[in-house]
């Protein structure tokens, strides 16, 4: 084992795409797979080698990384990859899931002899395209040398919650991370359409609060992206954001905790959605206030 493992990326998505970059930047040998393989193909211009299964990208693979869209796509890929896992290999999951998915993928992990760590990220597109993402991590003290590298490569920080991946600890923080997150969003996108249905300019919004406690970069961040009609390409998609909600639902309904900003931040995002928004900026629930847009 050199220190740059070779690393299986499954799932090359906005996330899983500049993950992959950072990675060749850091001189790993990837091999990537997405469902669409459109997707991956331009990774073969950054040094990837693009493979037309999830089996070929993970064989002989020190590290597998799966960045998928949610728990159950993550089980299938790897299923469909199971014959080609090398025992003893490390899986980094660090797709968002359930609370509920992560001991299954857990046990799926140690049915292959693998090492599994629980791995989700803090980040969108730009801190992920700059090697700059927050990285959470769950997983056993042996095993940590191989992915230290691949953590550093993406991340500018690891923030370890445990040494057992299958507890989820790593996935319940980012929850709570993301429901803060996501509650933001939804509000920067009312504050934003209130301000239009009453006639008042939104940059009054942002010069009454300017450098007070109410002020904050990721509203004005956000609420550029509305105005200025830059919500493609996303950050962070409004179908995936709204995933992200309901996972957050159902994981504080599992713990008697009832969020009614999650759900509603959920209806918005599945409203926006169903308007023809779920491939732009999650910020474009803004448009959910509106009928018909």
């Amino acid at each position: 084992m050199t220190d740059k493992p070779t690393v299986g990326m499954l799932g090359t998505g906005i996330m899983g795409a500049a993950m992959a970059r950072s990675l060749l930047r850091a001189g790993h040998t990837v091999r990537a797979w997405n469902r669409t393989r459109a997707k991956a193909e331009p990774l073969a211009a950054d040094g990837a080698q693009v493979t037309d299964t999830p089996a070929e990208a993970v064989a002989g693979a020190d590290v597998v990384l799966t960045m998928l869209y949610d728990g159950a796509t993550v089980l299938e890929t790897m299923r469909e990859a199971a014959g080609a896992l090398r025992p003893g290999a490390v899986w980094v999951q660090s797709t968002t899931a359930g609370l509920d998915q992560i001991p299954v993928l857990a046990a799926f992990a140690r049915e292959h002899g693998l090492v599994f760590y629980d791995a989700p990220v803090l980040g969108t597109r730009q801190p992920a395209e700059a090697g700059q993402l927050t990285v959470l991590a769950a997983g056993p003290e042996q095993g940590r040398e191989t992915v230290t590298p691949v953590f550093d490569a993406v991340g500018a920080r690891t923030v370890w919650t445990g040494d057992d991946g299958s507890s989820a600890a790593a996935t319940r923080l980012k929850l709570v991370a993301n429901s803060w997150v996501l509650a933001a969003t939804a509000a920067t996108g009312e504050v934003v359409a209130l301000a239009q249905g009453l006639g008042v300019d939104p940059q009054r919004f942002f010069d009454l609060i300017a450098g007070g406690p109410l002020d904050m970069g990721y509203l004005r961040a956000k609420a550029g992206l509305i105005l200025d009609g830059g919500l493609t390409p996303p950050s962070f998609a409004v179908d995936t954001a709204g995933k992200d909600a309901r996972l957050i639902v159902a994981a504080g309904a599992s713990h008697g905790v009832r969020l009614d900003v999650a759900e509603a931040a959920a209806e918005r995002f599945a409203r926006a959605a169903a308007q023809g928004h779920a491939d732009e900026d999650m910020a474009a629930a803004y448009f959910a206030s509106f009928d018909g847009r």
